[in-house]
């Protein structure tokens, strides 16, 4: 195989590197099938009986109609259900919609064709579940001037036994809400109920996701014990998820692009974590906790906080163990987060998320410029034999082995690696694959601007600018390159910018951007290490 043979291999192969990365990310199977977990709390968990747990826990494929009450904060505007205090409708102000920048981002919703709702619910006898009427006191609620924190109450019929509240907690500056039940005992013995706290969402990707870069839209569960453990859609309907039954630690969460959504108990506490699917393209993600036993004329509270909100990994580290791990690079981890790392701290400096990523594809094209300067070295070693290697062509025909002979002893004559251009390379894409992990991954280009009609870096470029001027360095690449001796090669070579042109059409603008940084110092490098082999070569002659 020769040197340019190699070259087209190793291109294609990153190409097909990165889009499988990508899929393989959200449809890697389990690596040890195990029963479907049960919505239903375990005899181990709770002494409820399984079927008013699983009446608790069960959710209907549609929800029901209701009357909302209107939350408005610094960062989110909520709508809470009266039908079991869900929270239905949920804005992250400070994020704008994917297809209309006028509009903030819908993150929860149950309006038209699309779910995504968080629900809770107590399991007992007669005790309020999801589809329980509640009431308020007021309509809309808004977190005043000077305050922290904004409490919305709502209050569940009384029983003849127990009164239940339901309170959410929301709080200034954070994505957090804390949601709580506070349970009066008014009977005469002693009651020990459980709660459960769950997240149903359709199985489809956000709207705006990329159909050329996929990523993982499902559940995910985090324990000390099992670590990070996703649970896609499509294993929870064939019931093949491997994540924990119970622990005593640990959260659930809905996972997509950019956004995540987690209930997070805190403390040492048995809990129960389920998953199920409810319908044709509905799936519940939740866990069961105890309250603990109310004694007769006491209150007993427990409070799970739910995080919904962007996946900024700093913020989500700070909340609880293994929260960051949503933001997922897969196996190229090790490398990405420093990446990330170094990328923050870029924008920390300049307060550009375009210019950090121009500097950051700076700075690693500097750290492998050794590296990049043998393999164009040896590039240029190999253009300057192509008059030689043309001489064999000719000499010898159509007779490959001969040719491949005189081809090998060429080389060694000319002391010319034929793999020399191709190693450096090879041992660099690992770092290509996680800079583009990285880069496709994080929230923090969402929305964020460049410079002139590039507003979005986590949106393609609208007038399609960067992905024909990196087809035109690639080009000039192709050009600068030595010519392939093999005629459908060389077809190649002039195909394939044309091809990553119209590929990168539909990338986010700050992916084609570090391409296109990439291309331009690559020629640069390239253009001066070719010049100076070339003068060298020529002085190696005129002492002859």
């Amino acid at each position: 195989m020769d040197n340019k043979r190699l070259i087209v291999f190793l291109i294609f192969s990153l190409s097909v590197l990165l889009l499988w990365q990508k899929w393989q990310s959200s449809h890697q199977p389990p690596s040890a099938p195990v029963a479907q977990q049960s919505p239903v709390p375990s005899a181990q968990l709770t002494e409820a009986k399984p079927s008013a747990g699983g009446a608790a826990v069960e959710a209907s494929s549609e929800l029901q109609k209701s009357a909302v009450i209107q939350v408005k904060t610094d960062l989110m505007q909520a709508q809470i259900s009266t039908v079991g205090g869900d929270l239905r409708e949920l804005e992250l102000t400070r994020y704008r919609d994917a297809k209309d920048a006028s509009k903030p981002y819908s993150f929860l919703h149950s309006e038209g064709s699309r779910v995504y709702v968080a629900q809770t619910g107590l399991i007992g006898a007669g005790m309020p579940t999801h589809k329980t009427p509640f009431t308020s006191q007021a309509a809309s609620y808004a977190l005043q001037s000077g305050k922290d924190t904004l409490e919305v109450k709502l209050e569940a019929p009384e029983n003849a036994g127990f009164k239940v509240e339901k309170i959410y907690t929301f709080h200034r500056n954070s994505y957090v809400v804390d949601v709580s039940y506070d349970i009066r005992n008014t009977g005469g013995a002693v009651i020990q109920p459980y709660a459960y706290f769950q997240l149903l969402r359709d199985g489809d990707p956000p709207e705006g996701a990329s159909r050329f870069a996929k990523t993982y839209t499902g559940a995910a569960v985090y324990t000390e014990k099992s670590k990070f453990v996703k649970a896609d859609f499509s294993e929870i309907a064939k019931g093949k998820t491997n994540y924990p039954n119970t622990d005593d630690n640990g959260w659930i969460a809905m996972i997509q692009h950019y956004f995540v959504s987690a209930w997070l108990p805190e403390g040492k506490v048995k809990r129960e974590f389920y998953t199920k699917q409810l319908g044709p393209d509905l799936y519940s993600a939740g866990v069961v906790l105890p309250v603990g036993s109310i004694q007769p004329g006491r209150d007993g509270q427990l409070t799970v906080p739910l995080y919904a909100g962007p996946q900024e990994q700093n913020l989500l580290a700070k909340l609880a163990p293994g929260l960051d791990l949503v933001v997922d690079y897969g196996w190229v981890t090790v490398i990405a987060k420093p990446l990330f790392w170094v990328l923050a701290l870029f924008y920390k400096w300049v307060q550009n998320w375009g210019i950090a990523i121009v500097l950051l594809t700076v700075c690693i094209k500097l750290i492998f410029f050794p590296l990049s300067a043998a393999s164009y070295k040896s590039m240029a070693k190999m253009r300057a034999l192509n008059p030689k290697l043309q001489v064999l062509k000719e000499q010898y025909g159509e007779d490959k082995q001969r040719m491949n002979q005189a081809m090998m002893e060429l080389y060694k004559t000319e002391k010319v690696n034929p793999l020399g251009g191709c190693l450096p390379i090879a041992v660099q894409i690992p770092v290509f694959i996680a800079l583009y992990t990285v880069l496709l991954t994080a929230v923090e280009l969402r929305n964020a601007p460049f410079m002139l009609w590039i507003q979005d870096l986590s949106q393609p470029d609208p007038y399609y600018v960067l992905p024909l001027v990196m087809g035109i360095t690639m080009l000039l690449q192709t050009k600068m390159n030595p010519a392939p001796p093999d005629p459908i090669q060389a077809k190649v070579m002039q195909i394939m910018p044309i091809a990553f042109s119209i590929f990168f059409f539909f990338f986010p603008a700050g992916l084609v951007l570090y391409w296109l940084v990439n291309n331009v110092l690559s020629i640069s490098q390239q253009w001066y290490i070719t010049r100076m082999i070339g003068k060298e070569t020529a002085a190696a002659h005129a002492k002859r």
